[in-house]
């Protein structure tokens, strides 16, 4: 059993590690990842070509896992992405961009907005994001409890009963998608609907959206559409640097997205 000191010293490595500085997102090559896996993986695909921002995935998110609707937080969002013709980068996600993009003015936060002129636009574009159900899970690792565990089909679950809501998790996870769930007070996160998906549903998310921007499924199964897209064509993982072996994975994602 790992000493508390030994733990404590574990987790500062870890989120020390988040300062380093970030590439983006790294070509990989999915067969590589696929090999010696479980008889089920679960695997989802986002093709932000798709994706317009009109926020019915957040939306349906947060009603059917039990989010607050008015709190600001959510356990799956998307960000809309401004690339100046002079070379700057804007990013925003106001409210998780549960009611899409209304304003065409970029939010800075802190009640300041910034207004881009369409001839200073070079291109735009919408990035949803969501856990990534790691290989090699930071989260996992510094859980001090078991609270948060991996299962053999790859989906990372949060033991609501066991979680004691130190935190460790949500500094650990280099992606940003843990948070602290404003009723229970523990640690939440998306777990691709896994109540819907293990009784052959889809995530909510997935059904919410009218463009098939998201698309979940199975990597053992060579005849998924899913897997033949992601083994196809060239695919990216966010924060690939960071050894964590994430199973979502992108179409057109763009250098500039963080």
């Amino acid at each position: 059993m790992m000493k508390r000191r030994e733990f404590l010293k574990h987790a500062i490595t870890v989120v020390a590690g988040l300062s380093l500085p970030l590439a983006a997102l790294r070509i990989v090559q999915p067969e590589r990842l696929f090999a010696g896996q479980e008889d089920l993986r679960w695997i989802f695909l986002v093709d932000t070509h798709k994706c317009v921002g009109c926020g019915f995935c957040v939306r349906a998110c947060k009603i059917e896992n039990e989010i607050p609707y008015d709190a600001n937080v959510t356990r799956t969002w998307v960000e809309r992405y401004v690339v100046t013709t002079d070379g700057e980068t804007f990013a925003d996600t106001p409210i998780g961009a549960r009611d899409g993009f209304t304003d065409r003015r970029i939010d800075l936060g802190e009640g300041k907005f910034k207004e881009i002129k369409d001839e200073e636009i070079e291109k735009a574009f919408f990035v949803p994001k969501l856990c990534n159900q790691c290989d090699n899970p930071p989260c996992v690792q510094v859980c001090p409890v078991g609270a948060t565990y991996r299962v053999p089909d790859g989906v990372v679950l949060v033991d609501r009963d066991w979680c004691i809501g130190c935190g460790y998790c949500i500094m650990g996870c280099p992606y940003g998608v843990r948070f602290f769930h404003p009723v229970y007070r523990v640690a939440e996160k998306c777990n691709f609907c896994y109540h819907r998906i293990t009784k052959g549903l889809k995530a909510a998310c997935v059904d919410a959206c009218p463009f098939g921007a998201r698309l979940i499924g199975n990597a053992r199964d060579p005849n998924d559409p899913v897997t033949k897209t992601v083994l196809a064509g060239r695919v990216g993982v966010l924060k690939d640097e960071y050894g964590t072996k994430p199973w979502v994975y992108y179409l057109g994602l763009s250098k500039e997205v963080r």
